[in-house]
């Protein structure tokens, strides 16, 4: 039988059995009353992890964003984003539909926004141009390859908000802590939310938290119930996200290691990409290639799924799934293919 890898997402990992184990035992209440027990301590845990006063955990980490959205702007405000952010991108046209709000982009090829181009657009609110109420930041940045913020970049940003709210989309943010060693507090401590995905490196089944001030919290626990995402027995599934931020942050250290491993082949099979292993610092592989539908083809053919994010870039991305012998295989494949 063909050998299966799945590189296409973290988002594929399956619930340890630790977490099936809580998951069947978990206490419960009824979340949209606050009464979970499971899902309150849960939201406690993360909100001290994060170093803000309240948290709310949702369904998933695109509602948080949104969520995130509903609460720091009025339609027709300006969000400044990357132009490759998830929020921008990977979201169908939710921002524009569920907020009324637009997007001035700029350039985050590299993962990171300048903060002299971000300072531009707020100064040109004092020349008739709309409001500028949120700046927004994926870290890690998953389109550049899961490149993560360093701390200098962050605090030349924050220094340039003159009180505009920062919005941090941290889906990968437990990345971005184990490849830098910058806790996850003094990332968001220049944010106004931060949100956190527990359903991808960290392995829970569903579920992502959006953090903030406690007041932000309690509107987007209503903005939560607008959007549908008011739960009920919740702890169900919130005893599997307090196991995932309990156990699996440390060895996401095993996750980065592997697709380093990858990345490296990858750089020496297909040199034209131009791709630089360097850039891989965390659980991503991201390259240019001009044939990347017909490489992802030929990935599957071979029992490796993989994806891309754009006609000329492949992704592939390792996880708690993915051992050692499947990136040896997945290597082997890329030399047969390349």
């Amino acid at each position: 039988m063909m050998r299966r890898v799945d590189l296409r997402s973290d988002t594929v990992t399956q619930p340890t059995p630790a977490m099936r184990e809580a998951m069947a035992r978990a206490e419960v209440g009824d979340d949209g009353s606050g009464e979970d027990p499971t899902v309150n301590a849960l939201e406690s845990r993360y909100a001290a992890l994060v170093g803000k006063e309240a948290a709310l955990f949702v369904p998933s980490g695109v509602m948080a964003n949104q969520i995130a959205l509903r609460i720091l702007t009025r339609p027709g405000d300006v969000v400044v984003a990357g132009r490759n952010q998830h929020l921008v991108e990977f979201e169908f046209g939710a921002a524009a539909r569920n907020s009324g709000v637009q997007f001035t982009t700029v350039g985050d090829e590299r993962g990171v926004l300048d903060a002299d181009e971000v300072a531009a657009v707020l100064g040109a609110e004092a020349y008739h141009r709309p409001h500028v109420a949120m700046v927004s930041i994926e870290n890690t940045h998953m389109p550049s390859g899961g490149t993560p913020w360093e701390r200098a970049s962050l605090a030349a940003l924050a220094d340039v908000l003159a009180g505009t709210s920062l919005h941090m989309d941290g889906a990968r943010l437990f990345n971005a802590v184990i490849a830098t060693g910058i806790s996850a507090a003094d990332y968001a401590a220049p944010a106004t939310t931060v949100m956190s995905c527990l359903s991808k490196g960290l392995c829970a089944p569903v579920g992502s938290l959006l953090a903030g001030p406690a007041d932000l919290m309690a509107t987007a626990r209503i903005e939560r119930k607008r959007l549908g995402g008011a739960m009920r027995q919740a702890g169900v599934i919130a005893a599997a996200g307090l196991v995932a931020l309990d156990t699996m942050i440390e060895r996401l250290a095993d996750d980065h290691r592997r697709a380093g491993v990858i990345a490296a082949v990858v750089a020496a099979a297909w040199p034209e990409s131009g791709y630089d292993p360097a850039s891989c610092r965390t659980n991503i592989v991201a390259f240019t290639h001009e044939r990347a539908g017909e490489i992802v083809g030929a990935f599957a053919e071979r029992g490796v799924l993989a994806d891309t994010l754009a006609a000329n870039l492949v992704r592939l991305v390792t996880h708690h799934d993915v051992t050692d012998e499947d990136v040896d295989y997945v290597n082997d494949v890329i030399a047969t293919i390349a």
